[in-house]
């Protein structure tokens, strides 16, 4: 049996579809929300799981701690997320939305249920309860491999 070409394996299309949306993507955080996509996608973090360390940040949104402290900052200068020492570690800081970032964050997260219905629009209920299921278990099988 031969292999599939290479445009023709998973992970390229993975890769393809992730390349040609976010480029749409980065269009539409700039012209729905005047936000950077990384800014973008550290606010609906911050916003849906609030309040969080930089750390926690990271997790949710798939950064390295350095990148993530740099999005905590850059928010926190916009007025959009508000930095308190951390009660728990004296060196870290609790990140919430401040009520600019709470409207902020509103739209953001309007403009993230617009991208995914025009990306994942041609697919039925069904299709999509389907895409969803397997996604979350090739998620959580890979992560189980990196343990």
């Amino acid at each position: 049996m031969t292999q599939p070409r290479l445009d023709q394996t998973l992970t390229y299309r993975l890769h393809l579809l992730h390349k040609v949306t976010d480029l749409k993507s980065q269009q539409s955080y700039l012209s729905d929300t005047g936000l950077t996509m990384s800014d973008g996608r550290c606010l609906t973090a911050v916003g849906t799981f609030e309040p969080m360390s930089v750390n926690e940040l990271a997790h949710y949104a798939n950064l390295n701690k350095g990148q993530a402290s740099r999005a905590a900052q850059s928010l926190a200068d916009q007025g959009l997320v508000r930095k308190v020492d951390s009660a728990s570690d004296g060196r870290g800081v609790t990140l919430s939305l401040t009520p600019l970032g709470r409207k902020a964050w509103k739209r953001t997260m309007d403009m993230v249920h617009r991208r995914n219905g025009e990306i994942f629009g041609c697919l039925n209920k069904a299709e999509l309860r389907q895409f969803e299921s397997l996604l979350d278990r090739l998620i959580a099988h890979n992560r189980n491999a990196l343990v």
